[in-house]
C-alpha cells in the first residue's frame, strides 16, 4: 500500500472571507485499487501546507478507503486515525479491527497524517543516536540533553523540509474537513485511536455540525499541562502494576504466585543495576507489559527478566517532535523545572519511577523553541452531538483520569463508557466494549455505562 498512494486529486478551491479559510466546492478524489490490498482504494489529496495561508505552497495527503460492503444500507463515511501519532491512517482503514456490520455500512476512510506514512512522513530517527540520559542527574546532564535535542531539532527541520512546522493537530482537523468536503458528505462519523483522539478533539472543536458521531478511544486530554502531562501517566502506571499484582496473588500460573510481588519487583530492580539494559530497561518493559497487558510477560520479567523488542509506530520518534511536542506545553526549560517535574513523577509513582511514555516524550521537547502551535486548552464542543468516550480503567498510556476530565469538560455533549480492565486501547476487549461503540456509530444509541473486565 505504502507505493500505492499516488492517485491524483483536484486541488481544493478556497476563499478567504473576514481573514479565515472557507471551503468552496471540492472535485471528487480520483480512487485507484490498492495493489497490494484488492478490498482497498487508495487516492491522495491536495491541501495547503499552511492553512493560515490556503493560496500559498500545497502538499498532498495520502488517503486509504474501505467501501462499504453493503451500499444500499450505507450511512455514510467513517474517518479513522490509529493515533501513535505516526501510524498510517490510510493503512488502518484497510485493516480488521472493525466488525462486518461497521465494515458494511460505512465507507472507512484513513488520512496518513502530516509527517507520517506517505504524507510527507518525517524520517529523523536515526539522529537521536548518541542521545544522552533522558534522566539527567544533574545541571551538565540536562545541559547535554538540551544541546543534543536541539541539534536533533534542527537537522531533522532541515531534513524534513516545511511540513516540520506544519503538523500540528489543528491543521490535522483542517485536513479531515478537507477530506471530508472532497469526499461530497454533509457529515462525517469519526474514530480515533490514543493520539487519533486529540485530532478527533480538534475536529469537533473547529468543525461539531459537520460530526454525526465520534467515538475517542484511549483519550489524551488535550487539556492537560505538563505536570499532569507526566504525573497523571505516572499514576496510571502504578495502578496497572497494582493490578498486575493482584493477578498473581489469585493465580497460580503467575511464577510468583504466593510471593510478595512488589518485594520480588523491588528485588528485581536491584539485580537489573548490574544487568543489560539497567534498572530502567527493565522498568521501560514492565511498562509495554502492562500496556498489553501480558502479566504472564510482566511476571517474567521479575523472575528472570525475560526482555523483548519493543517498539512503536515506525516514525513515532520523528513525528512527536512535529506534533506532539507543538499540541501541549512541554517546555521544560532548566534543570530545576525538570527536577520538579521528575518529583512529581516520584511522588504519585513510587512502584514504577514515573510513566516511559510521559516522561519520553515530556524530555523530547526539551529544546523546542516558541509556544506550541496548537496549545492545551479545556476542550469546547458546543456545536458537536453526543460524542463516545471510552477507556479502560487500568490504562498505564492513556490514563482512566483522562477520560473522566473529558466527561467533566463537556458533560451534555459526551458519554462515557468505561471497561473496566486492563491495557492500551478498549473497543476490541470484549462483545461488550464492541458492541457498545458500533451501537453508538450505527444508531446512535449511548451505549451502557460500563463494560466488565474480561480476564
Amino acid at each position: 500500500m505504502r507505493r500505492a498512494l499516488a492517485a491524483s486529486v483536484a486541488a481544493v478551491v478556497l476563499v478567504v472571507t473576514g481573514g479565515a479559510a472557507h471551503a468552496g466546492p471540492a472535485s471528487s478524489i480520483a480512487w485507484a485499487p490498492c495493489p497490494d490490498n484488492p478490498d482497498g482504494e487508495c487516492g491522495t489529496l491536495s491541501v495547503p501546507l499552511d492553512w493560515k495561508k490556503p493560496r500559498g505552497e500545497r502538499i498532498d495527503l495520502a488517503l486509504g478507503r474501505h467501501r462499504a460492503t453493503d451500499p444500499a444500507r450505507r450511512l455514510g463515511v467513517l474517518m479513522v486515525d490509529p493515533g501513535g501519532p505516526g501510524g498510517s491512517a490510510a493503512e488502518f482503514a484497510l485493516s480488521g479491527l472493525f466488525s462486518p456490520e461497521v465494515r458494511a455500512r460505512f465507507d472507512i476512510v484513513g488520512i496518513d497524517s502530516r509527517g507520517t506514512g506517505n504524507s510527507l512522513a518525517l524520517r529523523c530517527a536515526d539522529l537521536m543516536d548518541g542521545q544522552p540520559s533522558i534522566y539527567p542527574e544533574d545541571e551538565a546532564g540536562f545541559a547535554a540533553l538540551l544541546q543534543h535535542n536541539k541539534n536533533v531539532l534542527a537537522k531533522c527541520r532541515e531534513r524534513s523540509g516545511p511540513i516540520f512546522d506544519h503538523a500540528d493537530s489543528a491543521a490535522v482537523a483542517q485536513d479531515v474537513d478537507a477530506a471530508r468536503r472532497a469526499l461530497g458528505e454533509r457529515k462525517i462519523s469519526y474514530f480515533g485511536l490514543s493520539y487519533g483522539t486529540v485530532y478527533g478533539q480538534m475536529y469537533a472543536e473547529k468543525f461539531g455540525g459537520k460530526v454525526r458521531a465520534m467515538v475517542l478511544d484511549s483519550v489524551v486530554d488535550h487539556s492537560v499541562d505538563a505536570r499532569r502531562f507526566v504525573g497523571d501517566r505516572a499514576a496510571a502506571a502504578d495502578d496497572a502494576f497494582r493490578e498486575f499484582a493482584s493477578w498473581c496473588d489469585r493465580t497460580a500460573d503467575c511464577v510468583l504466585h504466593g510471593q510478595d510481588v512488589r518485594a520480588a519487583w523491588e528485588a528485581a530492580l536491584v539485580r537489573a543495576d548490574g544487568e543489560p539494559g539497567g534498572r530502567q530497561g527493565l522498568l521501560d518493559h514492565m511498562y509495554f507489559a502492562l500496556r498489553g497487558p501480558d502479566w504472564l510477560w510482566a511476571a517474567d520479567l521479575i523472575a528472570v527478566q525475560t526482555l523483548r523488542t519493543q517498539a512503536f509506530e515506525p516514525n513515532y520518534e520523528s513525528v512527536r517532535l512535529a506534533t506532539v511536542c507543538q499540541d501541549f506545553s512541554l517546555r521544560i526549560r532548566n534543570f530545576q523545572e525538570y527536577q520538579r517535574l521528575r518529583a512529581e513523577e516520584l511522588r504519585r509513582s513510587p512502584i514504577m519511577r514515573g510513566s516511559f511514555l510521559g516522561h519520553d516524550e515530556a524530555t523530547a521537547c526539551i529544546g523546542v523553541p516558541g509556544p506550541p502551535a496548537s496549545p492545551p486548552h479545556r476542550l469546547d464542543i458546543a456545536d458537536a452531538p453526543k460524542i463516545l468516550v471510552l477507556n479502560a480503567k487500568y490504562d498505564p498510556t492513556t490514563p482512566y483520569a483522562w477520560a473522566v476530565n473529558i466527561k467533566r469538560q463537556a458533560p451534555r455533549n459526551t458519554a462515557l463508557l468505561t471497561y473496566e480492565g486492563w491495557g492500551h486501547i478498549a473497543y476490541p476487549r470484549s462483545a461488550c466494549t464492541r458492541g457498545g461503540v458500533d451501537d453508538y456509530l450505527l444508531d446512535l444509541k449511548t451505549p451502557a455505562v460500563s463494560c466488565p473486565a474480561v480476564p
